[in-house]
This record gives C-alpha cells, sequence and structure tokens, in this order.
C-alpha cells in the first residue's frame, strides 16, 4: 500500500502545566511540579488530598455559558483544546473538504462528576427517577468527539477509544491510521479527562493507586525513586490536529513534527498489574518500530508511561533494556508525569505533545523528584533526571498503558519536507 506522509500542523492545550504551547513547554523545561492541595472537593476525609489541577480554565472564551451548562467539565476540556488546536493549525473551514476531515477522541472514564452527581441526588430522593435531560449526553465518553465534529462541521470519521490510561494514544495511534490509508484528510484527536472528583479519588485510594505524601505534595510524583508510593491525578485536555502532508504543503501550514508509526499490545496478564517483566510494553514498541520501518537505535527519546507506581516503572524500563539492548543507554528517558500529574485518558495526547516539541526543540524534559535510586533499575539509564538535557532529537516514542493491560506506543519524527 502506498502510504500517505501523516504531520502534526496543530497543537491544543488544557493542562496542569498551562494553556498554550509556550506555557506548556516553558514549564515542562524548567521542571515544574503542579501537584498541590485538591480545590474542587472537600478532601478531609480522604487519604490522598492533592492533585494536578488545571488552573485559570475559562471555557466562556470558546463555549457559550448556556451550553457549558450542559457539558460535564471533561467535555469542556475536549472542546476547548480542539478549539485552541485548531486555531494554531490556521485551517479555512471554508476551504476544506468536510467530509474528509474526521475527529477521534478519548476519553478513559467520560463524565464522572456528572454520574456522581445525578446518582446522589436521586439516592437522597424518595426513589422517584427525576433525572436531569442531559445526564446521559453529559455523561458519556463519546460525547466529546460529537460535539468538536458539530461544532466545526467535520462529517468524516467520528467516534470515542476508551482503554484506560491508553485511550488518548488509540486515538491518536488511529487517526494516523485513517490519514495514512488515504481515508481522510485531517483528524482532530487527543483526549481529555477531568476525574479529579470524590469518587474518582476515593476509588483509586481504595486500590492503593495513589500516592499519600499529603505532607509534600510536590514531590509525590517521583518515577524510578525507590519512595515513590503511587501516582499523582491529573487532569485536562490536549488536542493534535493530523493532517495528511500533501494537504498541509499545499496551504503552507506550520509543520510541528511528523507521525511515522504505531504499536498495540495486549499485556494478557493481570487486571491492573503490568506484566513484571514487561512483555507488553516490550512487544508495543517493537511493534512500533516495525511499523516506522525503524531500526531500535534510531530512537533518542522515549517518554515512558512512568506513572510513579512501584511495580510499572520497573517493568517499563526492564521492557526497555530487552529491546534496545546497548542503545538504551544512549537514549534519553524521561517521566513528565512527575510534573503534570496521570491525566489517565488524557495521559498518551499530553505526553504526544511533550514528545513532539522534544523532537521539534531538540530539548528532553526532565523526569523530576527523584533522590534515590530504586535498586531494580540500572543506575546507567538516563531517565534525565530533575533538569531538562539538550540533544538532538530526530525521533521520539511516546509510552501509553492501561488497566486491563492495553498498551500503545507512538512514535513521532522531526519533519523534513
Amino acid at each position: 500500500m502506498d502510504h500517505k506522509r501523516v504531520v502534526i500542523t496543530g497543537i491544543g492545550l488544557v493542562t496542569p502545566l498551562g494553556h498554550t504551547i509556550d506555557e506548556v513547554w516553558e514549564n515542562a523545561v524548567k521542571g515544574i511540579s503542579t501537584a498541590g492541595p485538591i480545590t474542587h472537593f472537600d478532601t478531609e476525609k480522604f487519604k490522598t488530598k492533592f492533585a494536578c489541577e488545571v488552573k485559570e480554565f475559562k471555557p466562556e472564551e470558546y463555549i457559550d455559558r448556556k451550553e457549558s451548562r450542559r457539558m460535564d467539565l471533561f467535555t469542556q476540556y475536549a472542546l476547548v483544546s480542539a478549539c485552541r488546536a485548531l486555531e494554531i493549525s490556521k485551517l479555512d473551514l471554508d476551504k476544506l473538504d468536510l467530509d474528509r476531515c474526521g475527529v477521534i477522541w478519548a476519553s478513559g472514564v467520560g463524565g464522572i462528576q456528572t454520574f456522581q452527581d445525578e446518582i446522589a441526588d436521586f439516592s437522597r430522593g424518595d426513589g422517584t427517577p427525576r433525572f436531569n435531560p442531559f445526564f446521559i449526553p453529559k455523561m458519556i465518553p463519546d460525547i466529546a468527539a460529537g460535539l468538536i465534529s458539530i461544532r466545526f462541521g467535520f462529517k468524516g470519521v467520528n467516534f470515542a477509544t476508551v482503554s484506560a490510561c491508553a485511550s488518548s494514544s488509540n486515538a491518536i495511534g488511529a487517526g494516523f491510521e485513517h490519514i495514512r490509508s488515504g481515508r481522510e484528510n485531517v483528524v482532530i484527536t487527543g483526549g481529555s479527562e477531568a476525574c479529579i472528583v470524590e469518587a474518582s479519588i476515593g476509588g483509586f485510594n481504595s486500590m492503593k493507586a495513589l500516592s499519600e505524601r499529603n505532607d509534600d505534595p510536590k514531590t509525590a510524583s517521583r518515577p524510578f525513586d525507590v519512595t515513590r508510593d503511587g501516582f499523582v491525578m491529573g487532569e485536562g485536555g490536549a488536542a493534535l490536529i493530523l493532517e495528511e502532508y500533501e494537504h498541509a504543503k499545499a496551504r503552507g501550514a506550520t509543520i510541528f513534527a511528523e507521525i511515522i508509526g504505531t504499536g498495540y499490545s495486549a499485556d494478557a496478564f493481570h487486571l491492573t498489574a503490568p506484566h513484571p517483566e514487561g512483555q507488553g510494553a516490550y512487544m508495543v514498541m517493537k511493534k512500533a518500530l516495525q511499523d516506522a520501518a525503524l531500526e531500535a537505535g534510531s530512537i533518542d527519546y522515549i517518554n515512558v508511561h512512568g506513572t510513579s507506581t512501584p511495580l510499572g516503572d520497573i517493568s517499563e524500563i526492564k521492557a526497555v533494556q530487552n529491546l534496545f539492548k546497548e542503545h538504551a543507554y544512549k537514549l534519553n528517558i524521561s517521566a513528565t508525569k512527575s510534573m503534570h500529574g496521570h491525566l489517565l485518558g488524557a495521559a498518551g495526547a499530553m505526553e504526544a505533545v511533550l514528545s513532539i516539541l522534544a523532537v521539534k526543540n531538540d530539548i528532553v524534559p526532565p523526569t523530576i523528584n527523584h533522590k534515590e535510586y530504586d535498586p531494580g533499575i540500572d543506575p546507567k539509564i538516563n531517565l534525565t533526571l530533575n533538569k531538562a538535557q539538550e540533544r538532538t532529537v530526530n525521533y521520539a516514542l511516546s509510552n501509553t498503558f492501561g488497566f486491563g493491560g492495553h498498551n500503545v506506543s507512538l512514535i513521532f519524527k522531526k519533519y523534513q519536507s
């Protein structure tokens, strides 16, 4: 098959690190931790009292106030980040073939705040089913993709991906494949999540998945550190405009990077734990390299899933060493969740953006908060600890893994005409 080239021509952000490309990148390179006390609800009785929240979110800049009340926060994050990405891309809607423009959007959970509130209201009543007529359309994870397509009139492919924390990487991969195969010219893709709510924090606490380092939230997310005790919840949205290369070139678009490969695998091992030897992680990276027709030695930077959980960090590094062999010691690796938290279904999109910007700017953002090596992790591996590093980044690989054993790898290439 004659594959089309696929490039990134727009990036839109609503994140704990900021709302613009420059702001997010500057804070990432500086190694800024965005963790702090939760303000969305009263955490007095909760084990974890902190998260990485989005600050200064102003949906009214893009969404009518009446309409925003009919949307869960995750959908507001989606629509605003998509609008920002489209602005950056400078796509002219009047000149597009809208039948060949699509939306593939992700959320691991969808409208959990809406679901929680509606069920709580019902349980306080007399059993009479009085539900908000917007309950269902506010809650379902696919509604963000639908509303983005309605906003811009995109009539091509339109669906949502749900694969836990791998969701938005799946969405990006699907968007890439729809353009590469010639079915679409443009796809808005990415993910959004708004899970800093009682049900989510309480649920992850009960699994012992979240850090409980309430005395020092800024350093609580500490991937690869021997004292790590769980991930830190994040929230927000990140959108990419994927575009067929000739289509982008014809209109003189600014191109951030090229996406050249995807890999998919399953651990087939456990409900929530990764395979201890990283078998699924090994396979997904190998498949991405094969899809991109790259040798392992071509990769310069890996943005790892790196959640700061005891099992996950070690298994992923094992997979890297098993696949890349001696080249593993020439790579830069970083876990940016140490700064922006774990955005769950939006994590892959957030980390794809940082991987793309690393390729564009030849700077690797750091893994912050690291103090003491885990004896299970080879200290000769360059984890880009605590400080960004300048280096040529021609190829970056981004890993995202989800509960259920879902694994996705994406490969980005420095743009060359």
